[in-house]
This record gives structure tokens, C-alpha cells and sequence, in this order.
């Protein structure tokens, strides 16, 4: 299946500028036990929608199909679709009254975080919620080590920026672990990541 963006690019889920999350699936884990992050929030979210604590859900990604085959009455393939925007973050929804936006990356690399898992419309989308009283940030996962942090939004708008005044276009894990929140897993929800939420409300 081709997927292509609004500007007519093809999107190649192979390729590193995609960042595609739920591609790569740890054999064992000592946290979600081989899930993606992307799998370990949604299971989390689930729970907290469950309890009536949150009620925050993954952005559906939009797409617009162009081109389908029928083999057979039973069956559509799906030749040809595009991105009719581009996507901003991965969560939304509300907490305790208040508007959460964040996104949910992961990275291979063990000692620091590349700013280019990020996109320019991803940030500036963040900072937008930001300045309208949102409450935004990152949810890290360093695969190797199977650690999770939140990342302020406002910590990631310093070092994205930075990168093009002459500063590094990665965070350094020792940054994320200094100014982030680490969060430990736990059986429910699998990432308690509102725990650390309350600290910035």
C-alpha cells in the first residue's frame, strides 16, 4: 500500500524520519513485557478511562483512501491513500478539568535523545496548546533500558530551539533524567504517567 503525505511525498514506513513506533517490539521486558509504548499507554489509558479518572485517547491518524482493489467480494486492498494533514501529537483529552497534550516517542539510542524524532508541526502545535493553558509534554521511552520519562513541554521547546543556534539536535539521557519525570512501571495502569501529571498542575 502507498501512503502519501499532503505534499505528495511518499510516506515509507521503513524509513528513520518516520520514527515508526509500532514497528519495533522488544522480545522481553522487565516493564510491558514487550509492548510498544504506544501499546503500554493505550493500555494505560484504558484503565483510566475505566476509573473514571481521565479520559485521554490516541488521535486517529488522517487518511485519505484513493485507490482500493476488490480480488473478491469479501476483501478490499487498500493501493493508495494519502495523509490529508499533517498529524500533530499522539494523546489528548481531559484530567482533572485540565487539557492534556502529549506525545509518545521511543528511541533505540541509549544515551540520548534525537530531536529529529520530532516534527517542526508537532512542536509548534505543543507550543500552541501551552500558550492557551494546555498542559503538554513528552512521554520518552529509552528502548535498551526499558526506562519511561515525561518531558515538559516546555524543557523540549529550549533544546528544539537551541538546535538551530548552533546547539546539539539531541538531548542527552542525563538531561531527560536531571529535568524529566522517570516513571516506573506498574501492573495498573501499566505507565502511571498521571501520578506525574499531578506534579505539574
Amino acid at each position: 500500500m502507498v501512503i502519501k503525505y499532503p505534499n505528495g511525498k511518499s510516506f515509507n514506513a521503513n524509513s528513520n524520519n518516520n520514527v515508526p513506533k509500532n514497528k519495533y517490539v522488544k522480545p522481553t521486558s522487565y516493564g510491558g513485557r514487550g509492548m510498544t509504548l504506544e501499546e503500554e499507554l493505550n493500555r494505560s489509558n484504558e484503565f483510566y478511562l475505566a476509573k473514571n479518572v481521565a479520559v485521554i485517547h490516541k488521535k486517529p491518524t488522517p487518511v485519505q483512501i484513493v485507490k482500493v482493489d476488490y480480488p473478491k467480494r469479501s476483501a478490499a486492498t487498500i493501493k493508495e491513500a494519502y495523509f490529508r494533514r499533517a498529524s500533530t501529537t499522539d494523546y489528548n483529552g481531559v484530567y482533572k478539568g485540565k487539557y492534556i497534550d502529549f506525545d509518545a516517542k521511543e528511541t533505540k539510542n541509549k544515551t540520548s535523545f534525537p530531536l529529529a524524532n520530532f516534527h517542526e508541526h508537532q512542536i509548534n502545535h505543543m507550543k500552541k496548546c501551552v500558550e492557551n493553558g494546555g498542559i503538554c509534554f513528552a512521554i520518552i521511552k529509552f528502548i535498551s533500558s526499558d526506562e519511561v520519562y515525561l518531558f515538559k513541554a516546555s524543557d523540549l521547546f529550549t533544546y528544539w530551539d537551541n538546535q538551530f543556534n548552533g546547539g546539539k539536535k539531541s538531548i542527552k539521557k542525563d538531561i531527560i533524567e536531571e529535568l524529566g519525570y522517570k516513571i516506573n512501571y506498574s501492573i495498573n495502569p501499566t505507565i502511571p504517567y498521571l501520578s506525574v501529571v499531578d506534579e505539574l498542575i
